[in-house]
């Protein structure tokens, strides 16, 4: 016989693979898992800290939150989809949970997560996130590298300082970027990045038409307020072990949820192109100091 954690587990495999079958029954899901309904209910609220009829309706919930961001379809669609036969039932539990309306949420979100004694919770596309088994305590690389970045980007605006006009607008000819890329648009988007994504966790608006054509001053001016706003994001998830915690970013149409982690991964992943662009395009200029811009050093180096 399996123990209490085991058959939750398995509740937990039933729930991600019946999401959409609204017509099981609670006794229909504890035959699932082998019991009987008393003991299912016995079990998950014991070992879950909340009944499995609960649980089902929250994680349905989460679920369709997510699809009112994430999605353009109808109120009446996402209510159907989480399992409630009108719209007026659904927007009953959802303002219950959310303290807003499916179309407030909409129009102004805030958390998709639902508080839970268990930190189980709905992740997209179609599944569960868990707690983890152990938490992080330390995140000595990851922010070593986003360390290493703003440092790196303050650096390759100082050696562009150093050149004309001319050899900062000259194109670069190696692109994956349907515009055209100059030195000087690169930098600007570098730093653009860290900005950019410092107002989306602030809830804020990112103005865009800075970066048309921006000067080097101004470059050196955004990244002294922005780099260190950004690391201290950085720092304070890694440090707080929260990078799996998620924020809205309600600039996107549709609004998009996004995780601390995966934001911080996309920023490095599309800054070590740029970055190499850039480092390219200044040696041709004849200003080599700065070589790739390679990290290896940086992260190994403590007192760097």
């Amino acid at each position: 016989m399996g123990t209490p954690v085991d058959h939750f587990t398995e509740f937990l495999d039933v729930l991600v693979s019946g999401l959409d079958d609204h017509e099981a029954t609670g006794a229909d899901v504890a035959a699932r898992v082998h019991l009987s309904r008393f003991h299912l209910d016995r079990i998950v609220s014991s070992v879950g800290g909340e009944p499995p009829a609960a649980f089902r309706r929250r994680i349905r919930l989460e679920r369709a939150a997510y699809h009112l961001l994430g999605s353009r379809r109808t109120i009446l669609e996402v209510a159907t989809e989480a399992g409630y036969s009108s719209h007026e039932a659904f927007t009953r539990a959802f303002t219950r949970a959310y303290g807003a309306t499916p179309s407030a949420f909409r129009k102004r979100p805030s958390r998709v997560r639902i508080d839970a004694p268990n930190d189980i919770h709905f992740q997209p596309p179609g599944s569960l996130r868990l707690p983890a088994a152990e938490k992080v305590t330390t995140m000595d690389l990851l922010t070593r590298m986003v360390e290493h970045h703003v440092w790196l980007v303050g650096e390759m605006i100082e050696r562009a300082s150093r050149l004309t006009d001319d050899a900062l607008d000259a194109p670069i000819e190696l692109s994956v970027d349907e515009d055209r890329q100059t030195i000087r648009s690169l930098l600007s988007r570098l730093v653009g990045q860290m900005g950019m994504w410092n107002a989306a966790m602030g809830g804020r608006d990112y103005d865009w038409a800075v970066e048309d054509g921006e000067s080097v001053l101004s470059l050196r001016h955004r990244l002294a307020e922005e780099g260190p706003v950004f690391l201290r994001h950085v720092r304070d998830t890694a440090e707080q072990g929260r990078l799996d915690d998620t924020f809205v970013d309600a600039v996107c149409d549709p609004p998009e949820v996004f995780t601390y982690g995966g934001m911080i991964a996309h920023v490095l992943t599309f800054a070590a192109h740029r970055r190499t662009l850039v480092a390219l395009a200044l040696d041709a200029a004849g200003v080599s100091d700065l070589g790739w811009g390679d990290p290896m050093h940086w992260v190994a180096d403590p007192v760097t």
